[in-house]
């Protein structure tokens, strides 16, 4: 009696062929490793960057001063307001925010304003320098006034985390790496498989096409999850990336990598859905990739864009990946915690899927 037809068999050994064919193709290997490799390499030895000193308001500080006024028009500080004191202190242990500042008015009236600031040990290199910008400000203050001091400095210390340069940039790469796989990879596969008939024969086969689509799926998901590994103990090791809970931390953001790449793949099905040519597909691609790439937080911080361009960063499923990673390995927040994040992806996840059932083409 013959056996029936097992496709889950066929599914593995599609995946097994795919995984061998990623592994000898040079673009997958340089998308997926090379390039974020390169990027997290550049900036942990740099270990610097552009400097932009996060300084909250106190809440209780009086806005009608001198100082905050002219704090506002240096432009190495980025004041924030309208965050509660619970809030603010979370975000300085955790390195978030540089420093608080609470300027209140001198009920003895000499000096006019009391200036207290409270800087973070997890941000000790902007905080020296908001020291020698607030130092430079209150000599100028109080020089160029009639009065014999205007304000009058005072600073305390609380003890947090260093939030190092690595620990913003690693996760965009990552998630840099997903897009590239998911969307290139899969549509450059899918196509080619049309094109050259391929799964055209596997129709003349009891071979099911959920076994061809899961079977690339796996292959591109196990190649993917491996690079993001690999990146991930590479910045951990070398450059010291904060993994609070150590393997914990890895598996959940090694599951939020999954999440990632699967929404990122049903980009790669819509291009080989509307792609007339291979020649089409990069640009295609492209036109998904670089806003996203540019606009989601990868190098900086989607605070420093313009007002108007941050609703237009927000609406990126990168964004949403890119801000759960951080959560997770530097502030210890498990998958719970970024469910919002998640329930966004899931919700593009939906969406693109609908749109590539519409335009995908087997043959």
């Amino acid at each position: 009696m013959n056996k029936p037809y097992n496709n889950f068999n066929a599914t593995m050994a599609l995946a097994k062929a795919s995984f061998r064919s990623i592994m000898r193709s040079p673009s997958a290997v340089v998308f997926t490793l090379a390039f974020p490799l390169i990027f997290i390499l550049v900036f942990g030895f740099l270990g610097g960057g552009g400097v932009k000193i996060d300084l909250a308001v106190s809440p209780q500080s009086d806005l009608q001063n001198p100082v905050i006024k002219a704090l506002g028009q240096i432009s190495v500080i980025r004041l924030i307001n309208n965050k509660n004191t619970d809030e603010i202190n979370v975000a300085l242990e955790k390195g978030n925010y540089d420093a608080v500042i609470n300027v209140q008015r001198n009920a003895a009236g000499k000096p006019a304003y009391l200036v207290n600031v409270k800087y973070t040990s997890a941000s000790m290199d902007k905080g020296n320098i908001l020291k020698s910008v607030l130092n430079n400000l209150l000599y100028t203050l109080n020089t160029q006034n009639i009065k014999p001091t205007i304000a009058k400095l005072s600073e305390t210390m609380v003890t947090g985390r260093t939030y190092r340069t690595i620990d913003f940039i690693l996760p965009g790469q990552l998630g840099f790496s997903l897009l590239s796989t998911g969307v290139f990879g899969t549509a450059f596969v899918f196509f080619s498989l049309r094109q050259n008939l391929v799964i055209k024969r596997f129709f003349a086969t009891p071979v099911s096409r959920s076994s061809i689509v899961f079977g690339e799926g796996i292959a591109r998901i196990g190649f993917a999850l491996i690079g993001a590994l690999f990146i991930i103990l590479v910045g951990h090791l070398l450059f010291k990336f904060t993994l609070i809970h150590g393997a914990i931390t890895v598996i959940n953001m090694l599951l939020l990598a999954l999440m990632g790449l699967i929404v990122f793949m049903g980009f790669g099905f819509v291009v080989s859905g509307v792609a007339k040519s291979e020649s089409t597909i990069p640009p295609i691609s492209n036109i998904i990739t670089l806003p996203q790439f540019l606009l989601s937080g990868t190098f900086f911080s989607i605070d420093a864009f313009p007002t108007w361009l941050q609703p237009i960063s927000r609406a990126l499923p990168l964004t949403y990946l890119n801000d759960a990673m951080r959560k997770v390995a530097f502030e210890g927040a498990g998958l719970w915690d970024v469910r919002q994040q998640i329930l966004i992806m899931i919700i593009w996840g939906i969406g693109i899927y609908a749109v590539a059932v519409k335009v995908f083409k087997w043959e």
